[in-house]
């Protein structure tokens, strides 16, 4: 009677046990957390960074411990978290703590070299995003901790290469203003694969970087001209910044023209909420051609777009005017004038912008293609103008 009940009670404990058990949460093959994280990982890349989100979350619904996943979700929560409308919801601060909460997991539950390469670099981006304390000194210290872990290359799900943790330190190093180190560690992914997954955006990276090196070399540049070189677009208030600090046009013209320039008669009512009104307003005052304001029809006053890039074209005419005005030589205002052929594709003899285009790149201040053409509304960026106002300021001994 006694081993009867015994065993009865082994029974119902066996039954009790197996209804206890978690029901199986993903079953078809493609719902896996592999899959997910590969595809939220694929989404990060393109900008769609809630999509991702949602991946990473249904990997770890898949599989709570699975560790990539994690580190995936660290990388949304840190992107999400620059947004001003997260922080108001989450609160301030909460985004960082989701953050190391998810690297913690990510870093605990890792079972294999290749999940830890993962966490490595979730640190890495994570610690770029947010610029926390001393965080260009931890994604140094994540980076070669990466490029110590003996990985199977075809095991990284998304990664695919040891040579994305280079990648994503020339990302850190570019994210600190280290132009040449940024250079240096794009150029090591380059050397390394000549066909893998960050061949590409290394290349890319790697030219970018290349011209800012070159724009800034045997120049000081102060915050602003760093923060500047780094955009893919300068806007006008951009623009008007680089000219009144970095090449100090105000100045200059004082020295070099008989005429002090004058305070600017008027503030566009566009600009009086602008972090460069003080720029903007000198170089309206000064007159350059090129950026100066225009007449709106709408609201029936002059503005001057402080957030709208500038062209190509535009730059182009205000660096003649600069130079015009630095050497008080105005028949270079038309010193191109009358050609029958342009040896620019995209630019007519007769256009408006044919002379300064000339006076520009006949002096180096402005590159073509190597196929000729200039495109002229194209928007200029950041390593452009600085490298515009890099010559220019080599060649003000000759003017």
């Amino acid at each position: 009677m006694r081993r009867l009940s015994a065993l009865a009670l082994l029974f119902i404990a066996i039954a009790v046990y197996g209804c206890s058990k978690p029901p199986v949460r993903c079953t078809s093959p493609e719902d896996n957390p592999r899959h997910h994280y590969l595809s939220g990982m694929e989404l990060l890349d393109r900008g769609m960074v809630d999509s991702a989100a949602e991946k990473f979350s249904r990997a770890s619904w898949c599989d709570e411990k699975f560790a990539p996943a994690h580190a995936g979700t660290a990388i949304t929560v840190a992107i999400k978290g620059e947004d001003a409308l997260y922080q108001t919801y989450k609160g301030p601060g909460r985004n960082a703590d989701v953050v190391r909460e998810e690297l913690k997991k990510a870093r605990k539950l890792s079972k294999t070299p290749e999940d830890t390469f993962a966490y490595r670099l979730a640190a890495m981006r994570t610690a770029t995003v947010m610029k926390d304390g001393d965080w260009l000194e931890d994604v140094q210290e994540h980076h070669k901790a990466a490029l110590k872990l003996k990985v199977d290359e075809g095991n990284l799900i998304f990664y695919q290469g040891r040579e994305a943790a280079d990648y994503f330190m020339g990302n850190a190093w570019l994210e600190a203003r280290e132009f040449q180190k940024a250079r240096d560690s794009f150029g090591t992914v380059l050397n390394s694969k000549k066909d893998g997954r960050w061949h590409g955006p290394s290349d890319k990276a790697w030219k970018r970087t290349d011209k800012m090196v070159r724009a800034i070399s045997g120049i000081t540049l102060g915050d602003v001209g760093k923060i500047i070189a780094l955009r893919d677009t300068v806007s006008r208030a951009d623009m008007a910044a680089l000219l009144i600090d970095e090449l100090k046009v105000d100045k200059l013209f004082m020295g070099r023209i008989p005429t002090k320039p004058r305070e600017a008669k008027f503030i566009p009512h566009d600009v009086l909420s602008s972090p460069f009104k003080e720029e903007v307003s000198s170089l309206i005052g000064l007159g350059v051609r090129g950026i100066e304001p225009s007449y709106d029809e709408t609201t029936r006053a002059n503005v001057f777009r402080p957030d709208d890039p500038v062209k190509r074209k535009e730059l182009a005419l205000a660096l003649e005017d600069i130079v015009i005005k630095l050497t008080g030589n105005e028949r270079i205002a038309s010193a191109f004038l009358g050609h029958a052929l342009s040896p620019f594709p995209d630019v007519a003899p007769s256009s408006s912008w044919y002379n300064a285009i000339m006076s520009v790149t006949t002096r180096n201040l402005m590159e073509t293609e190597l196929s000729g053409e200039f495109r002229p509304d194209d928007a200029v960026d950041g390593a452009e103008a600085i490298m515009a106002i890099r010559v220019l300021k080599h060649q003000l001994n000759i003017y």
